[in-house]
């Protein structure tokens, strides 16, 4: 068992998800590495209502049960790799929402991002990276971003080009080298 500990986040609770399959592929790939334990965190699993705390999450007085139990799993994690659609030019409301659930579970962990969309979902990346920075989550380069025109057959069977699997090992090696970095600096 290694010593880190990084949740693959899928970002997505629609029926006929394609991401479930994107998560599923990424979390095959990270069963060969040793570095890290990696483990499926599905927000269908979290069913967080909109926003409901009545105290900022920066405060870290939780009063939902729901929001309590969000703040335990992610506090059990020292990284994260987020599966994320792109919707409407954005990440998902019910990502940003889990997101926005809780603060300090998230501060100096790393963060890694794979997306698909209509253009990979890069623009739901670059939003995600911009909310990452506001909570002090260290975010790698390397990212994966799978086209519905390319990497999916009929825009629902997930099979990704030959070119992510480069991809993959490098983002990977960033997300595990920063995570043990930041470890550190929580210790």
């Amino acid at each position: 068992m290694a010593d880190l500990k990084i949740a693959i986040i899928l970002g997505s609770t629609r029926p006929g998800r394609n991401g479930k399959a994107v998560a599923d592929w990424v979390l095959d790939k990270a069963k060969a590495r040793t570095a890290a334990d990696y483990e499926l965190v599905d927000l269908a699993d979290y069913p967080l209502p909109h926003y409901d705390e009545p105290v900022p999450a920066s405060f870290g007085q939780y009063e939902g049960e729901h929001t309590k139990a969000w703040a335990a799993k992610i506090a059990s994690y020292d990284g994260f790799l987020f599966v994320t659609p792109e919707y409407n030019h954005s990440t998902s409301g019910v990502l940003k929402n889990a997101i926005d659930h809780i603060y300090a579970e998230w501060n100096n962990k790393a963060a890694a991002f794979v997306s698909y969309g209509s253009l990979g979902g890069a623009r739901a990346i670059e939003h995600l990276r911009a909310i990452a920075s506001e909570l002090q989550i260290a975010h790698v380069r390397q990212q994966l971003s799978f086209s519905l025109f390319t990497d999916f057959e009929n825009f629902s069977t997930f099979v990704p080009g030959p070119q992510h699997e480069e991809a993959v090992v490098s983002l990977f090696d960033q997300l595990e080298s920063w995570t043990r970095a930041l470890k550190t600096v929580r210790s």
